[in-house]
């Protein structure tokens, strides 16, 4: 037990020590500096060429979403996340290697061409996430902390990273072994994770991204939109459109669907407007804790 105690600790250690490296020392691997660089880029595609153009510059809720996005990519980790999850992989280590088991990596990739890994890792980590989306639609529990992301009701750049902080819990948790299963370096990881990023900010931009027949791999905020409607089609109860980076599984699983344009539609979920407000409200939602129906 000792032992796990101190890789809490230093998990603590480790990643503020990595977090301020990452906010002192630029480099082409710094993940704070594109995420900077990144949202700048669509918030001046949405100044300059906005799709919505009745929607305000600085629409409802920009603050408090440009705030998640520096939280779920930073804070959360320095908080608690980055500690704890290290001590569950060690424990997870251990237990595997109590009944033998001393690498769980099944499958090789260190060989295979670098374009082909990238490949691989975004095709299998975005069905991973397109699954897992799915389940925070369908089970009652997950869809009570999914309302946070949904409870967008002017859609732009930075609606991409809000969502409850146990949404990185359940997605790391649920991918974690998947990924483990198949040797995909750090750098690999990093690339997919920008690559994902601008696909997220895009897909929730107040933006037109006219991508022809790619719309029917890509994800695109013409049809992420209804994603985020108040009220989708009658014959799709739990939502429409999951597609993270690609609406192909959309397409392939005939969970897609585009009523019509749906730039001026309504955003929620019934009774958003009694959602709580405020990231602290927002991020005690869920967790089974008393709290009011609205902020005052």
């Amino acid at each position: 037990m000792e032992r796990y105690w101190d890789i809490f600790l230093s998990g603590y250690d480790a990643y503020a020590r990595y977090l301020w490296a990452e906010i002192t020392q630029p480099h082409w691997q710094n993940y704070f500096y594109w995420l900077i660089a990144v949202s700048a880029v669509f918030f001046a595609l949405e100044l300059l060429a906005p799709w919505r153009t009745e929607q305000r510059k600085f629409r409802q809720d920009f603050w408090l979403d440009l705030f998640y996005m520096f939280f779920n990519y930073f804070l959360f980790s320095l908080f608690i996340f980055n500690a704890a999850s290290d001590v569950l992989v060690n424990l997870f280590s251990d237990l595997l290697a109590a009944v033998g088991i001393t690498n769980l990596v099944a499958i090789q990739v260190g060989a295979w061409p670098v374009w082909l890994q990238l490949v691989v890792l975004f095709v299998v980590r975005d069905f991973i996430h397109w699954n897992v989306h799915r389940l925070l639609h369908r089970v009652p529990a997950l869809w009570e902390l999914h309302k946070v992301h949904h409870s967008v009701e002017e859609m732009g750049f930075a609606a991409h990273l809000r969502f409850h902080w146990m949404e990185n819990v359940v997605y790391n948790g649920l991918q974690y072994i998947p990924l483990a299963l198949i040797g995909f370096g750090i750098e690999e990881f990093f690339i997919v994770y920008l690559i994902t990023l601008v696909i997220g900010h895009a897909n929730h931009s107040n933006i037109i991204l006219p991508l022809g027949p790619l719309k029917y791999i890509v994800n695109n905020p013409q049809m992420h939109i209804w994603h985020h409607a108040k009220k989708w089609p009658g014959e799709y109860p739990y939502g429409i459109n999951f597609g993270i980076s690609l609406s192909l599984w959309d397409y392939l699983f005939r969970t897609a669907s585009i009523p019509h344009d749906g730039r001026d539609i309504e955003l929620g979920f019934p009774d958003v407007e009694r959602f709580p407000k405020t990231f602290l409200t927002q991020s005690l939602h869920g967790l089974g804790l008393p709290e009011k129906s609205s902020d005052p």
